[in-house]
């Protein structure tokens, strides 16, 4: 017995000396490791669009690094200039001139291509047209088409107090847009929406985008809540309401499906930022030769009324 406990006090003796010596090699092993993550080639990036009985827009940028540093000026100097921009809808084409406009904020300002308003007539958007947009910058040509499809009619847009879990006792003047529609029975009908509160600018819906994939052909009606600034420092329990007397503008636009697309990967993409958790997600551009963003056309009408 004397043997075997002895032994066995060996052994606990031995495993402890193997675990310091293992723990003295690490930590002998230690070495600071430092990373140069370098950022990659600038790319491309278009935001554009046109809307029928709307001229076309578009802002051009350059991407900015993932580590750079964001400030006003950084936003400045991402603007592109001097390219060479382009809208044909099959028959005519026009080339669009550059605007830069002073924010008015210590000096900054922003830049974007529209069509040159001395020239009549003017060159807008019309219903069931394709518009093919062609960039030519620092040597490279993006290209990408987008259609402005009909837009799906609307039966009535009402103010309705928000559905539960809201807490209407605690906020009783607070309000959303109910929209009452019929879906066409043919598959394949995407829309985006935005609204505007009061005199303040449009914004689309924190999930702006729907397809009829479940609400194919059927009468359907639901409730959106307002558009916010994605940088709105409202609190969470305030976002996307409107008060009783606003006065609010519901801008409902169809889309194709390129369009949806980008706007539905985009709006994921921005849901998901900051969760180790989530799956990745590419954000699906329609411009060729690598660049970024999105060409889209916007089939729109609008609804204008008082919160009740």
């Amino acid at each position: 017995m004397r043997n075997k406990f002895s032994y066995s006090r060996s052994m606990r003796y031995l495993s402890i000396a193997v675990v310091i010596i293992v723990l003295g090699v690490l930590a002998s092993c230690e070495k600071e490791v430092k990373i140069n993550m370098k950022d990659g080639d600038a790319s491309l990036v278009v935001e554009g669009s046109i809307e029928n009985n709307l001229p076309p827009y578009v802002f051009l940028t350059k991407s900015i690094g993932y580590f750079a540093k964001i400030d006003l000026n950084t936003l400045q100097n991402s603007f592109v200039h001097g390219a060479e921009v382009t809208v044909s809808d099959g028959s005519q084409t026009v080339k669009l001139k550059e605007y830069t406009i002073d924010t008015g904020m210590n000096g900054n300002k922003f830049s974007f291509y529209s069509i040159d308003t001395s020239v009549l007539p003017f060159f807008v958007g019309q219903i069931e047209k394709t518009y093919t947009l062609k960039i030519v910058y620092e040597g490279k040509t993006y290209e990408a088409t987008t259609k402005i499809p009909n837009p799906t009619p609307l039966d009535s847009v009402l103010s309705v107090v928000p559905p539960a879990p809201f807490d209407a006792s605690a906020n009783p003047t607070a309000r959303q847009i109910k929209v009452y529609f019929k879906d066409p029975d043919t598959l394949g009908n995407y829309v985006k929406y935005y609204t505007k509160r009061n005199g303040g600018p449009y914004y689309a819906g924190l999930n702006s985008v729907y397809t009829d994939e479940i609400i194919n052909g059927t009468n359907f009606n639901t409730v959106f809540p307002l558009g916010e600034p994605r940088s709105s420092a409202r609190n969470f329990d305030s976002l996307g309401l409107a008060y009783v007397g606003d006065t609010v503008t519901f801008k409902w636009s169809a889309i194709d499906k390129r369009t949806y697309d980008f706007w539905s990967t985009y709006e994921y993409s921005l849901g998901t930022l900051g969760n180790p958790f989530s799956t990745p997600i590419n954000v699906r551009s329609n411009i060729s030769n690598g660049g970024l963003g999105v060409w889209a056309g916007y089939g729109s009408i609008y609804t204008q009324l008082i919160m009740k």
